[in-house]
């Protein structure tokens, strides 16, 4: 009996094609404004390219954070600190389109529901996989958090490099910005201290 072939990597990406179509022209022109030939072999296809890059790097814009957290919340009695910190969190500056990436750090203190650890990193893209600022996203996804499944309270705190600091401007390499919000229980200064010496730690 013959093996049967095996079936190989099929990655499937799916594009909103108008909008892929709108965007090519436009990186197509960024090419020709900043003095590069969009013919050249090497670009012939980064304009296409850089549009779904950008289309993906936005996606954030279609979906739903508070639904994301809906799909998985389940009743519990649990109501000690939730903690999870390490979340690699990628988005883009509002005011010069270039990345900002770093370190997501949230906890919450369950109030009768909790929810699936894998939906507060999906939370995190949500709202990062759009033209932000840090202090913007650090607040959306406090409230996502804190209106959708109404825990004690939330704690968020972002600690991020800018490429808007470190490739123009003033140039500083090794600037890290940190941002934080809290509610409810974290407003405490012992909670908000607990949360704080946890996410310090190098625990594994």
């Amino acid at each position: 009996m013959a093996d049967k072939p095996k079936k190989g990597f099929e990655r499937v990406d799916t594009y909103e094609q108008e909008a892929i179509t709108g965007l090519k022209e436009q990186f197509k022109n960024i090419l020709t404004y900043v003095g590069e030939d969009p013919e050249r072999e090497g670009l012939l296809k980064t304009p296409e390219r850089a549009a779904k890059a950008m289309q993906y790097l936005t996606q954030g814009y279609e979906q739903d954070g508070a639904e994301i957290l809906r799909s998985a919340m389940f009743e519990e009695e649990h109501k000690q600190m939730v903690l999870v910190k390490n979340i690699e969190v990628y988005s883009m500056c509002e005011h010069h389109m270039l990345p900002f990436f770093g370190k997501a750090h949230i906890a919450y203190i369950p109030n009768g529901q909790i929810v699936g650890l894998s939906k507060i990193p999906r939370v995190v893209d949500v709202f990062a996989r759009r033209l932000q600022v840090q202090e913007r996203l650090t607040h959306q996804v406090r409230d996502c958090i804190q209106e959708t499944i109404n825990p004690l309270g939330v704690a968020v705190v972002i600690e991020a490099q800018h490429m808007c600091m470190q490739m123009r401007g003033v140039q500083k390499q090794n600037s890290v910005t940190t941002t934080s919000a809290f509610t409810g229980e974290f407003l405490k200064e012992a909670t908000r201290q607990e949360f704080i010496s946890l996410i310090s730690s190098h625990l594994k």
